[in-house]
């Protein structure tokens, strides 16, 4: 593959920091990425996102590319979908997260016999007023945790996909807005484990990244009990972060610059999955939208205020690889959607270093 981007200053002539993103009000490492009132900062938004980094990994110990993806996804206004067998600390991930930030959080236990109106709301008849009145649901929160979301049943899955999409939820023809910022953290388990039922495409394709926690490493599984042992960290979690400087943030990160040919080439990479053979169901333009984003908020964390290809590489997996329907023949030469993007990567050209002024792309 063509080696990777170089990262530089901004001022100096790298390949994507063109006069487009200084004339948009970016500038020097620690100046605001956003215009107008309520703007943000690198600085702020890398002092904000360490705490909450530090919070969650009190609970989570060993596991910083995991917190990373969660960080990433938070920014990017997306979804997170965390898959992994029983025990890792998937829930703990997603309550970490949740407990880290000062919002509304609701969590849903997600069973069989669980219906749609449990998670949106219902509407009551009111014997004194003689009329009916919502009851929202848990889904009105800034963070809601669905833990096991494949325990339920695909119809009361579905309940989550406007709310997800569109931040609203439609009760009796009535629609009702959510609270922004608005994020679901969902948990399941292996599709192979017992009482499970796959997720619709429709609804993977809604978030943004999915991570597996994995087993941690001996030397951070002695931390885990030497300091879990005796008391539940997320008892002694306190909030590092409010609604109102994550919406902020979130604000900042749409402004980060993304020259044409890396847009280019994100639009290359989603269609690249739909041309392989071993591929039944390729990425789809809301993952290019979601890959688009993810990739800003990877650059605000390093530090940048434009996007390299290497933004897009550090997020591809997470933000495709669970949307990809393999074919029968490729699960049966044990082929992972995880290889099949990393095998994007490697056969997409990375854009060279070209002309920034004019926005043009060289291969």
């Amino acid at each position: 593959m063509t080696s990777r981007t170089q990262s530089a200053v901004p001022g100096d002539q790298t390949p994507y920091y063109s006069a487009e993103s200084s004339a948009a009000g970016q500038g020097a490492r620690g100046t605001s990425v956003a215009n107008g009132h309520g703007s943000a900062s690198l600085g702020e938004l890398h002092e904000t996102a360490a705490r909450i980094a530090a919070n969650v990994e009190r609970v989570l110990v060993g596991k910083p590319d995991v917190v990373r993806v969660a960080l990433v996804t938070l920014l990017a206004e997306g979804h997170l979908l965390v898959e992994d067998v029983p025990g890792v600390g998937k829930t703990s991930l997603a309550k970490a997260l949740a407990r880290s930030i000062d919002c509304t959080v609701s969590r849903i236990q997600f069973t069989p016999d669980l219906l749609p109106s449990d998670v949106t709301g219902v509407s009551i008849y009111n014997r004194q007023t003689g009329g009916f009145e919502f009851r929202p649901g848990p889904v009105f929160a800034n963070i809601v945790v669905g833990d096991e979301i494949n325990r339920a049943s695909p119809k009361t899955q579905s309940s989550l996909l406007e709310c997800m999409e569109e931040h609203q939820v439609t009760v009796d023809t009535s629609t009702y807005e959510l609270e922004e910022p608005f994020m679901v953290i969902a948990t399941q388990n292996p599709i192979e484990m017992e009482g499970t039922y796959a997720l619709p495409e429709a609804q993977r394709d809604r978030f943004t990244a999915r991570v597996s926690i994995g087993y941690p490493d001996p030397q951070a599984e002695l931390a885990m009990v030497d300091e879990h042992a005796g008391h539940n960290p997320l008892a002694d979690l306190r909030p590092v972060s409010d609604a109102a400087t994550v919406h902020r943030l979130i604000r900042a990160v749409r402004k980060v610059h993304m020259a044409p040919e890396v847009r280019q080439y994100a639009v290359e990479l989603a269609s690249a999955t739909r041309q392989l053979p071993e591929i039944r169901l390729g990425a789809s333009p809301r993952a290019t939208l979601q890959l688009v984003r993810a990739a800003r908020a990877q650059a605000a964390l390093s530090g940048r205020e434009y996007v390299v290809p290497d933004d897009l590489h550090a997020v591809a997996v997470p933000v495709l690889a669970h949307r990809l329907v393999l074919t029968t023949e490729a699960h049966a030469a044990r082929r992972s959607a995880t290889d099949v993007v990393r095998a994007v990567l490697g056969r997409v050209p990375v854009p060279q270093a070209g002309s920034a002024a004019n926005g043009q792309s060289r291969r």
